[in-house]
């Protein structure tokens, strides 16, 4: 262990950044998640995707142009530090911290359900400790091996989406998939829009929530081989992977089935029916693989270990960019003899156990809470994403220094996602969870309260010297 300032390794390949870009943007969500988003629009479901999707990206290219320009440890934390000041820098890097602990609990759990399908002798408990293990060994390594693995894991998720995209394609077009499959099911059922322009407006809110994660890309161009060239590929071909995987994946879903005939199942019902709901299982059993369910498993099982390891990468480097802005612990911003920021990796960790026991032991409502702040936290990081971009662009034309890369039309796009924020908000509060709505400027005050509080514990230090 190195206790000098050494700088984060570059370690992550075109291909690594590629595969992270793409990962953050599919996860179980995709697999298991649209049948719910399909029963709230229809087809028209397509269009909210594809207006979340574009809301993503142009946040994507706010957060690109200031990372290819200035690829720091700790991403837009660090940037909303310079550039927007010592409080803002404070929220966002502690917000993101806490947000990615959350999930990564959650994820952690979900990892330990999927594999007791399979094995169910196994103690929920034992799988976790296994995953727990593993993917922090991962991480501990080098970044090249976290690049790795989360190339790979990625690899799986996108030939499961390719791979039903082109099966669904040639049964439709073949014919072989029954009376029922024409691409006239898009507009027939009771047209594109079966409930309404209501239908498709409330769910922009899961369909947007399901983007969170594209951002990883910013937290790796720390640790990319050259950010300024393999950033800006990677954000510009997030829109396109959207529209194919996304919106591709639900024309062939809707063209295949009726939109009213894809069930949804609730949380408490057996995996079986859970696993049935899904419009991928649906695709699965179609071509022929009868143990569609456990195939899909495989898939979400991949897709959530994938989640977590990201999630352990990104905590450790936004702790590690925090201590550096003086944040957090000096001892945060101590790396390894390999580049790796163990102490962060270690602390995160086990902020990420103690979820996981806290879950175990906590009533159903205390869990719902802590779930409100994984959707208060996400909504509020995109937020500060965009006004960090405008306060960064602002000084940027000030010193007449040229981008690497620019966001598109600034600072309207801007404004549009600023105003999109407050539109899920809304929609939010009018579907009954009105708990994120007033959870997430409480949890803004309760940030900033221990940023006022460091910083007089930090001029009493002074003081006393």
């Amino acid at each position: 262990m190195s206790g000098q300032p050494q700088d984060l390794q570059r370690g992550l390949k075109n291909r690594h950044i590629q595969l992270i870009a793409l990962g953050g943007a599919v996860g179980t969500g995709l697999f298991l998640g649209t049948a719910s988003t399909i029963k709230m629009a229809g087809p028209s479901v397509i269009l909210a995707y594809l207006i979340g999707g574009l809301i993503a990206f142009l946040i994507m290219r706010q957060l690109g142009e200031m990372m290819a320009q200035e690829p720091v440890a700790g991403s837009f934390s660090n940037l909303a530090f310079k550039y927007w000041g010592p409080m803002p820098g404070f929220l966002s890097g502690w917000n993101y911290w806490f947000l990615y602990i959350l999930v990564s609990m959650s994820e952690l759990t979900a990892c330990a359900v999927y594999l007791q399908h399979w094995f169910p002798d196994i103690p929920q408990w034992v799988s976790i400790t296994a995953f727990f293990i593993l993917i922090n060994a991962i991480n501990l390594t080098a970044v090249r091996i976290y690049g790795e693995a989360e190339f790979w894991f990625s690899i799986i998720k996108v030939s499961a989406i390719i791979g039903m995209i082109i099966f669904g394609s040639y049964i439709l077009l073949s014919g072989s998939a029954g009376p029922e499959s024409r691409v006239s099911n898009l507009w027939e059922h009771g047209g594109f829009f079966p409930n309404g322009m209501h239908g498709m407006f409330i769910s922009l809110a899961v369909v947007t929530f399901s983007f969170g994660g594209l951002e990883l890309v910013g937290i790796a161009a720390a640790e990319a081989e050259d950010p300024q060239k393999t950033i800006p590929k990677a954000i510009n071909q997030v829109l396109v992977r959207i529209l194919i995987f996304y919106v591709g994946a639900l024309i062939v879903l809707l063209a295949l089935y009726p939109w009213n005939q894809i069930g949804i199942a609730p949380h408490d019902v057996p995996w079986e029916e859970s696993m049935a709901a899904s419009p991928f299982v649906k695709i699965f059993s179609n071509i022929g693989i009868p143990s569609a369910a456990h195939v899909l498993n495989f898939v979400v099982l991949t897709a959530a270990l994938s989640v977590y390891n990201s999630g352990v990468f990104c905590n450790s480097r936004m702790l590690y960019g925090l201590a550096l802005q003086g944040n957090a612990p000096k001892i945060f911003g101590r790396l390894s003899s390999k580049g790796v920021p163990v102490y962060s990796i270690l602390v995160s960790s086990g902020a990420t156990m103690f979820c996981i026991l806290l879950n175990a032991v906590m009533p159903e409502r205390a869990l719902g809470i802590l779930m409100s702040l994984v959707v208060a936290s996400l909504v509020i990081n995109w937020g500060m994403i965009c006004i960090t971009h405008m306060k960064f662009r602002a000084a940027v034309e000030r010193q007449g220094t040229k981008l690497v890369f620019k966001s598109l039309a600034y600072p309207f796009s801007n404004i549009v996602c600023l105003l999109f924020i407050l539109v899920i908000f809304y929609i939010l509060w009018i579907t009954g969870q009105e708990t994120v709505v007033l959870v997430a400027p409480l949890w803004i005050l309760f940030v900033c309260a221990g940023y006022w509080v460091k910083k007089a514990l930090s001029g009493k230090a002074q003081n006393s010297h």
